[in-house]
């Protein structure tokens, strides 16, 4: 095998299929990246058990053939080069590398051992617009469980139906909502998948990304495709809980601010409450006032006023302040955000409406 790349090329390459390299991995083969050297062209592959990913660049390939080289050292050498070709050439038990003036011989494992690229039989598909699926998915995706005894809350439930996007997460704590209008098939039945949320974000953040994804669904797969990426991950099966029991019919008081002085308020007051992370809210209908307050035995006390718009009665409701800036962050800068209070012990509902409408239930704590 021998052909000749660009530095920079590689390097992207390298970063889209390093995603799926397995980091402790139980057999060596499962660390490496497979590369195979075809007609003009050069294909790598990764894959970790739970995802696969292959990526292809178009290269001078003198000479056909495969190899597997370690990932993370073929990745280090490659990004410390200079943005020159380099050219690769394998003899079956070692790949010599070379760019201008420097020179490596890493250790390869035979490609016979590489584990076979799933075979791609979607039973439905659906193409997005990548940039607002993007944007969607890291309004949500911080939202999902890491707890493994549960699974089906490590994922965000994907629904298109009647050219609306809406993306769905929980942790049993809080839940995240949005959706967004763009133009989808015209087909009878809605299309719905629960994606793993650090898959879904990781995808989108690919640097080999396009202005569109194709999105299919196989028996136990989820398989994402863009340019001349294919990024296949285990999909999650089981029912998504239904949001919509979650969400109260009514509310008592609706509290409307300006989401980026909520967070800058909630940052200086919570500098009291790094032992516990429970924030005060006092909304005062008569003063159109939040007052927003922190104590700690051993730090002291913090509080802040914050003039807003109050509809209904005063209300007091304590918070995590994590979770609340995890809010925030994901309401666009300049958005306004209405906080929906039913009672001090009852769930708190951020909403947030632009071009991505956007919902955060969140559990109160107790004051």
């Amino acid at each position: 095998m021998r052909f000749t790349v660009s530095q920079s090329a590689l390097a992207k390459a390298l970063g889209v299929v390093g995603k799926g390299i397995a980091s402790n991995a139980s057999q060596p083969i499962l660390a490496g990246v497979r590369i195979h050297a075809g007609e003009g062209s050069i294909e790598f592959q990764s894959t970790n058990g739970n995802i696969s990913i292959r990526h292809s660049i178009p290269a001078n390939v003198e000479e056909q053939g495969d190899t597997v080289v370690a990932g993370k050292t073929i990745t280090n050498v490659v990004k410390n080069l200079p943005d020159a070709a380099v050219t690769f050439e394998d003899d079956g038990s070692q790949t010599k590398i070379t760019c201008e003036r420097s020179h490596f011989r890493l250790n390869t494992l035979d490609p016979r051992d590489f584990p076979a690229f799933p075979a791609l039989d979607p039973d439905r598909t659906i193409e997005l617009p990548s940039e607002l699926l993007s944007s969607m998915v890291d309004k949500v995706y911080k939202v999902t469980s890491k707890d493994t005894s549960r699974p089906i809350l490590s994922g965000v439930l994907l629904t298109v139906e009647n050219n609306t996007i809406r993306l769905v997460a929980t942790d049993s704590y809080r839940l995240a909502v949005c959706d967004s209008n763009t133009e989808t098939p015209d087909t009878d039945e809605a299309f719905e998948v629960i994606v793993p949320g650090a898959t879904f974000h990781d995808v989108l953040a690919l640097p080999s990304m396009t202005e569109r994804i194709e999105i299919g669904v196989a028996e136990s797969q989820i398989v994402f495709t863009f340019g001349n990426t294919c990024y296949v991950s285990r999909r999650i099966e089981g029912n998504f809980p239904n949001f919509r029991q979650l969400l109260p019919t009514t509310q008592n008081v609706v509290v409307r601010l300006d989401a980026q002085q909520l967070a800058q308020a909630l940052r200086r007051v919570s500098v009291i409450a790094q032992s516990n992370p429970s924030v005060r809210f006092d909304a005062d209908a008569d003063g159109a006032i939040l007052k927003l307050s922190a104590s700690s035995p051993d730090q002291g006390e913090a509080s802040e006023m914050l003039g807003v718009e109050v509809e209904g009665e005063s209300i007091s409701i304590a918070l995590n302040y994590h979770y609340v800036l995890d809010c925030v962050s994901a309401v666009a800068s300049d958005a306004d955000v209405a906080l929906e209070l039913l009672g001090s012990m009852q769930p708190a509902i951020f909403k947030s409406y632009s071009s991505i409408n956007y919902l955060y239930l969140l559990m109160p704590v107790r004051m």
